[in-house]
């Protein structure tokens, strides 16, 4: 009896090195990785994250170094989370010409110039002292929640601040209904039409979060942030009407926070929305975690870095935010 071999054999595009390179499709490049960097006061300070081994509060001086070493490395860009000196209610400095965020995106603007792509984080948790996303109000029943429409005023109040010293692209993440309806008007009509603005379209209120609280030192003093951002449970179509809302209110590029855990609506996204660059945050957790496993010995860092980024990109995303963006320049 003569025995049916297969005709078809997948392990022929495997067998050989240089057919597996020829036909790989989900190919990871630097220009597509933004890193994401905090900046405090002061001077000649690299101050570490104890949570995200790598990772530093820098003084504008020691951000100015790692924008050199970005541009050097072919990055897609920065993203700039501030600390400012003083807090309070509302987030004044993150509204200040002569604020923490202002003064960054100066300083590196003249160093590197058009080399590197600058973006700026519009929030208020890092700059309020009760650590939320905006401005408060007292609930009827008592407590406080964040006045969505108050904060959005105060919203295109710190865009204008940014994109006046000269940021690039502007990410709103507060997750304030109307967020980027009022951004886009406001932009427009003081003369920044041209500025980009990538919203986080899906940001949930993820449990990922931990370390990047302790470097931006922006953990709410009170309650948690699951009234404006995400439920994890929601419904998946959830996140694509936030998705559609704020594309049809004029966001050029959408977020999806984090990336590793919500790699399905990442990849809802894309098939929902063909065209639309689409970036993910590989966020404080999932780099953490990493980083403590392969300390440990448990994990090889570099190849697990690689297969998660991987991921992300087959997802869907074009974009990747990343803590590992210098290193996997140099892996690659």
């Amino acid at each position: 009896m003569t025995s049916v071999f297969p005709m078809v054999r997948l392990r022929r595009l495997r067998y050989e090195p240089l057919v597996r390179r020829l036909v790989r499709e989900t190919v990871l490049s630097p220009d597509r990785f933004i890193l994401p960097l905090f900046v405090r006061p002061g001077q000649g300070i690299r101050q570490p994250i104890l949570s995200m081994p790598g990772q530093f509060q820098l003084s504008i001086d020691e951000l100015v170094k790692e924008a050199e070493e970005a541009v050097s490395l072919g990055l897609g860009g920065v993203i700039l989370f501030g600390i400012p000196e003083t807090k309070d209610s509302i987030g004044s400095d993150a509204m200040s010409e002569a604020g923490m965020i202002a003064r960054a995106v100066r300083h590196v603007k003249q160093a590197v110039g058009n080399k590197l792509l600058v973006m700026t984080d519009l929030c208020f948790c890092e700059y309020t002292d009760h650590g939320h996303c905006g401005v408060l109000r007292e609930k009827p029943d008592g407590g406080y929640e964040v006045d969505n429409d108050t904060t959005l005023e105060n919203l295109v109040r710190q865009a204008l601040v940014h994109a006046r010293a000269g940021a690039d692209l502007l990410a709103p993440s507060c997750m304030m209904d109307g967020m980027v309806r009022v951004l886009r008007s406001g932009l427009d009509r003081e003369g920044f039409s041209h500025l980009p603005i990538m919203s986080y379209a899906a940001k949930y209120a993820s449990s990922f979060y931990g370390p990047f609280r302790e470097a931006a030192e922006s953990s709410p003093k009170f309650g948690d942030r699951r009234s404006y951002q995400m439920d994890p449970t929601a419904a998946a179509g959830q996140a694509i009407r936030e998705v559609q809302l704020d594309l049809e209110e004029g966001a050029d590029m959408v977020m999806i926070k984090p990336a590793l855990a919500y790699l399905d609506i990442v990849r809802l996204v894309r098939d929902r929305f063909e065209g639309v660059p689409i970036a993910a945050y590989n966020v404080s957790g999932e780099y953490s975690m990493v980083k403590a496993a392969a300390e440990k010995g448990w994990i090889d860092e570099k190849a697990v870095v690689l297969e998660s980024l991987t991921a992300i990109t087959r997802a869907g995303a074009n974009i990747i935010l990343t803590y590992w963006a210098k290193d996997l320049a140099k892996w690659l």
